[in-house]
């Protein structure tokens, strides 16, 4: 999940500086926040802003020369129905007729947008919208297509009302990547693709945020489902709370991104194949970013095939009502009121049923 850091608003009367710099009188303050709150937004490509707003937080000023530091809200039309926050901080200059920003940039500890990163290109699809920057050019045409299969797929699996639309970043680089998410760029090793966003009814849309570098590494059918996955988060989002178990809402986007497909469950489930059904369903610390990648297999392919014995055993609209009972009441009760079982026969249902798809040499 993305983090938005929002900075104290102080009025003009309180706008403080320090070291060097020198209080700034209410005319020169005015004279500040006008140039900051008059920035321009950036190009997005062809992209279309549906809102755009620079609001002034703090300003220092040493001479002719200014630092403001700002909140930044902005909604990208057609994607985002509540705007996204970010805290930034931009450097100016006097003028013979004012101020000018000369650069604007992520606060400390915030993280980066878009365009921080170097010209953005933009790629349509029918219900998806790929930026990207960086020398990429040639992937955008490949997301957008991917993207649109994505949402087909996703609203296949969750046919509730939803945006069925995608909004796909890609930055050029791992390291952009961690930068766009507000994170170290070592969090995302060995991970595709991630989802931001804020869980819960009033949630502004989501972006596919793809690492470009193990994106490239996979087959075709893995970038497919990799997107689809995603997309099937964005998808759920609004019916997603903090009592969702991981292992229901990544086995659920696993099942929905592979749905359709026809492959053994050996093909799907390599890792556990190898070593056979864990003794537990998949905790939520078992699918942390940046840990050991057969440990993490262990736990999607785990929480997959979860959620497949449910499609299977109780059928598809059972499995959505137990996604949407569990970001109510948790799981056990979801568990109980919804498929009139309890965790702990789920559990022994789920791993004889591993053992089933997987066939008997699983694990042996």
């Amino acid at each position: 999940m993305a983090i938005s850091r929002r900075a104290a608003v102080l009025g003009a009367a309180g706008l403080l500086a320090g070291g060097c710099a020198r209080h700034a009188s209410r005319d020169e303050a005015a004279a500040v926040r006008a140039a900051v709150a008059g920035r321009a937004a950036p190009a997005l490509g062809g992209a279309e802003l549906a809102s755009w707003t620079l609001r002034p937080t703090g300003i220092r000023l040493d001479g002719d020369r200014a630092t403001a530091s700002a909140e930044l809200t902005y909604r990208i039309a057609g994607y985002d129905t509540a705007p996204v926050t970010a805290a930034r901080t931009l450097d100016l200059h006097r003028t013979g007729g004012g101020w000018r920003v000369d650069a604007d940039r992520p606060a400390p500890g915030a993280a980066a947008q878009p365009w921080d990163q170097g010209p953005v290109r933009a790629r349509r699809g029918a219900r998806a919208l790929v930026l990207g920057a960086g020398p990429l050019p040639e992937r955008l045409a490949e997301l957008a297509r991917a993207a649109d299969r994505a949402v087909t797929a996703a609203s296949a699996a969750w046919p509730e009302p939803w945006a069925r639309r995608v909004l796909v970043l890609l930055p050029p680089s791992q390291a952009a990547m961690g930068a766009l998410l507000g994170r170290p760029a070592t969090a995302y090793a060995g991970t595709a693709a991630v989802t931001t966003g804020h869980t819960g009814p009033g949630a502004p849309a989501d972006r596919v945020v793809v690492n470009p570098e193990e994106y490239a590494g996979l087959s075709a059918l893995g970038r497919e489902v990799v997107i689809a996955h995603e997309t099937t988060h964005v998808a759920t989002r609004r019916a997603t709370t903090e009592r969702t178990p991981l292992w229901l809402s990544e086995g659920f986007a696993d099942w929905a991104a592979w749905r359709g497909r026809r492959l053994a469950p050996h093909e799907i489930a390599p890792e556990l194949t190898r070593t056979g059904p864990p003794g537990t369903l998949p905790g939520n610390d078992a699918f942390a970013f940046g840990g050991d990648p057969a440990t993490l297999a262990r736990a999607y392919e785990a929480a997959h095939l979860a959620c497949a014995l449910v499609a299977e055993e109780w059928g598809e609209a059972p499995l959505r009502a137990l996604y949407r009972q569990a970001g109510t009441s948790g799981a056990p009760t979801a568990l109980r009121s919804v498929l009139g079982t309890t965790p702990a026969a789920f559990t022994t249902r789920w791993r004889a049923y591993v053992r089933e798809e997987l066939g008997p040499g699983a694990g042996r």
